[in-house]
């Protein structure tokens, strides 16, 4: 009786938000690599090379103002280099990134918009249904209803999926592609297959993006280890962009004044002086970096802060940030991943699983084909419920004609 329960309320959830689930399993898998398919796109084509073996790099004030000759309404916010001798330096100008050579400091590109516009299309599709202005809201809470629906669903699944008695047969007809299968066999053979094989790491890449939907469940990540959920603070509305993002109307955007100030004025300018004498503090702070990201202060008193790497951009355990006195270098504070509360960590490990992202490449694969195989997982049982639904409607026919028919 339960279990027919559980396929019947399956059954329901699948068919009720099967569209929105494959939408946002193909999305997903399309995004799997989204972080390393923009830089490769923005930084292929790029040929740095060190002049001689024991060639310096420029240093980070060099660099800011040699890019300030070329693009001298450019307000920059931020400066990212990446321990490769032929990586580029990237700096972040509102809603543009500029790529620089480390070595002389030419411009060599800047931001792809048509990749990442494509991107920013698809995550609109993710997460909201490509739905826009107040209706992002309702875009939103659908995605998150169809969360809810398809971590009942996966989760059901491996309850109504586990065989009564364990043999070799039954684990060979869920476990295996029969390719020669056709029409429901095929569809029955395809969803128990891909479910075997996808069932748990899909669970924690639903699960996480439930936490991401819903504030409860976030909370919840804290509550379970015992810990109080941090107090949530709404950004100022001026601190929005057009889509609620960080930053404000980029230069690409058609803001005012190309990166000035809504009314047409100056941006007032970070101060650059003096992040030369901090760089080397942030570069021995950790043993093999792989990336130095720098938030440029907005005013010579500010501390300065820098996101240092040792692993892929979305592998927080890998990162930690680091905050110096400006006029002093002493270090104000240290903040790895270690350093975080358990409850913080669980909420992060959430965040990025969703991804794939916190275990590097292999995550992010993982993360990518179960998404595409959720994808198919909605197909063939729709498939199957559409076929069951044929069939209850041929016999209900049947019956019918059989009870009006007159006795001979």
């Amino acid at each position: 009786m339960l279990r027919k329960v559980f396929f019947w309320c399956h059954l329901a959830c699948g068919v009720a938000a099967g569209v929105v689930i494959f939408i946002m399993s193909v999305t997903g898998a399309l995004l799997a690599y989204e972080k390393q398919m923009v830089l490769w796109a923005e930084t292929r084509s790029f040929n740095i090379a060190p002049p001689s073996a024991d060639a310096p790099r420029l240093s980070v004030e060099s660099l800011l103002a040699k890019a300030q000759e070329v693009e001298p309404q450019a307000a920059f916010t931020g400066v990212t280099v990446r321990a490769g001798a032929n990586s580029p330096v990237a700096l972040a100008a509102g809603q543009r990134t500029l790529y620089v050579d480390p070595y002389d400091g030419r411009i060599l590109g800047e931001t792809s918009p048509g990749v990442r516009r494509f991107f920013r299309v698809v995550t609109d599709w993710h997460r909201t249904l490509a739905l826009s202005g107040e209706q992002r809201t309702t875009g939103k809470a659908i995605t998150g209803a169809s969360n809810l629906a398809f971590l009942f669903i996966v989760a059901s699944g491996i309850y109504l999926w586990w065989p009564k008695s364990w043999t070799r047969n039954q684990l060979r007809n869920v476990a295996l592609f029969n390719w020669d299968l056709r029409g429901k066999p095929r569809d029955f053979n395809w969803h128990n297959t891909i479910g075997f094989w996808s069932a748990i790491p899909l669970f924690f890449v639903v699960l996480g993006a439930t936490v991401i939907s819903y504030p409860w469940a976030s909370d919840l990540a804290y509550r379970v280890v015992g810990e109080a959920p941090p107090p949530r603070q709404r950004p100022p509305a001026a601190a929005q962009g057009p889509q609620g993002g960080p930053g404000g109307p980029g230069p690409e955007r058609g803001g005012p004044g190309r990166g000035g100030r809504p009314g047409g004025g100056e941006r007032p300018r970070p101060s650059l002086a003096g992040l030369d004498n901090l760089w080397p503090k942030a570069e021995q702070q950790v043993a093999g970096w792989r990336s130095i990201n720098l938030r440029i202060p907005a005013g010579p008193d500010a501390p300065v802060v820098f996101t240092i790497d040792q692993g892929y951009a979305g592998q927080p355990q890998k990162r930690g940030t680091l905050t110096l006195n400006r006029a002093s270098g002493e270090v104000v504070s240290w903040e790895p991943y270690s350093s975080l509360s358990i409850g913080r960590r669980v909420r992060t490990w959430l965040r990025f699983v969703h991804t794939g992202e916190f275990y590097g490449l292999t995550g992010q694969t993982i993360a990518g084909i179960v998404s595409a195989g959720g994808g198919v997982l909605v197909y063939t049982g729709l498939a199957l419920a559409f076929r069951r639904f044929v069939a209850w409607r041929g016999r209900r026919r049947s019956t019918t004609r059989d009870y009006q028919q007159p006795a001979a």
